[in-house]
């Protein structure tokens, strides 16, 4: 599903004139100083309406280890300790855009914000999903900033590859909460 097609009752919008598609502007990640969009080389934001419940799209975002089930980007994820799913001050590591990556949870509020810091390949990221409840549904939103060298090398690229990639994550979301979990 695209968010171009859909309509939000009682979630606030704006039109984005260049591509037709409903904006949600005050649905946004919290990043911290130093890595905040404004401070990154590159930026992504993807969005997309779920006909789920904020509860259902939450308990696939926190079993990390099933994320290469639904997400071909994901691999090797593995969560210290050996739990079987994400928490405030977790630490994970995984394998995405084949690079290793280290990672810390840094925000976790049940049903709504999770975000984690990471490090791979000399760049750092901070990743962030906010969860929105709407009539019929919610909005998923999921933001990511990049830093380091490489990153500033190649970041139109990098932000192509994001852009692409977080919208699968999401689509994958939306249909494994469908499935599985109905709305």
């Amino acid at each position: 599903m695209s968010t171009a097609t859909l309509t939000y009752p009682r979630c606030a919008t704006k039109n984005n004139p260049a591509d037709g598609h409903e904006l949600h502007p005050t649905i946004q990640v919290i990043f911290p100083d130093g890595q905040r969009p404004d401070q990154s080389p590159v930026f992504s934001r993807n969005e997309l309406f779920i006909p789920a419940t904020p509860e259902s799209v939450w308990a696939c975002l926190v079993h990390a280890k099933d994320w290469p089930q639904w997400y071909a980007n994901a691999k090797n994820v593995e969560i210290d300790g050996g739990g079987e799913q994400l928490g405030l001050g977790t630490r994970f590591h995984w394998t995405t855009f084949g690079i290793r990556a280290h990672t810390v949870i840094t925000e976790y509020v049940p049903n709504e914000r999770l975000s984690w810091s990471g490090k791979g390949l000399g760049a750092t990221a901070y990743h962030g999903w906010v969860i929105q409840a709407c009539e019929g549904g919610c909005i998923v939103v999921t933001e990511e900033t990049q830093q380091g060298f490489a990153v500033g090398l190649g970041r139109a690229l990098l932000r192509r590859g994001l852009l692409k990639w977080h919208q699968r994550w999401l689509e994958g979301l939306a249909h494994l909460t469908s499935t599985n979990h109905g709305a």
